[in-house]
């Protein structure tokens, strides 16, 4: 017999290694449906994120409304006198609520207009609570009244002299709280507008000159 021929001997170190070349590797893969389930997880995660921000941003421009612009078309004065430093009179006032938002109407939940004379309130008006539509011309009438109003002295005096010249100059201030609405939802603000100097007749056949107030400021609550 050649040693080609000759018959390998099998010790136990030889099995072993036989053993090891042959067996498979033992270490278990991923199952597939594990990976699909994470890939799954993570887009939709990232799906869901994008569509926070753009419900956010969305709701961020919609909320940013245009100010309304205000404007005294008519006002008279009837009843005007002064007595015991007191001011008596009603302030006949024709006020213009302009709402150039095309997508937003306008809730006035309270609102309250003043008039004045350098730094004194004289006379006041509430105004009951109405709705404005969306791109849309509101007329607001108010009398505000001056009854037994006590006058500082400057005031008094300044005010005689307007009397007897039959033409008052004035200053009309606005302050309301609203709601802008778009759709259901609801934005709380503040408003302010102020009107001067509006000049106003003793006499209602006058004629006015329509006054154009500063742009009503808006303050989100």
């Amino acid at each position: 017999m050649t040693p080609d021929n000759a018959l390998t001997t099998m010790t136990p170190d030889n099995a072993a290694a036989a053993l090891t070349t042959a067996a498979p590797s033992s270490q278990p893969a991923t199952p597939p449906s594990r990976q699909g389930n994470m890939r799954c997880i993570a887009i939709t995660a990232v799906g869901l994120i994008v569509l926070v921000g753009l419900v956010v941003l969305v709701f961020w421009l919609a909320l940013r409304p245009m100010p309304l612009e205000y404007t005294i078309d008519d006002a008279h004065i009837r009843g005007f006198n002064i007595t015991a430093h007191a001011l008596n009179g009603v302030f006949d006032l024709r006020l213009r609520s302009y709402n150039r938002n095309t997508r937003f109407s306008v809730y006035y939940d309270a609102m309250e207009v003043t008039v004045w004379y350098g730094e004194q309130t004289v006379a006041i008006s509430k105004v009951a609570p109405f709705y404005q539509h969306r791109h849309y011309v509101q007329t607001i009438t108010v009398s505000a009244t001056a009854q037994s109003t006590p006058l500082l002295r400057p005031v008094e005096k300044n005010l005689r002299h307007n009397e007897s010249a039959g033409v008052v100059e004035l200053e009309v201030r606005a302050r309301a709280r609203i709601r802008f609405a778009v759709g259901v939802v609801r934005k709380h603000y503040k408003l302010k507008a102020y009107c001067a100097p509006v000049v106003m007749h003793c006499s209602p056949s006058s004629h006015f000159d329509r006054v154009y107030c500063t742009s009503a400021t808006l303050t989100s609550v």
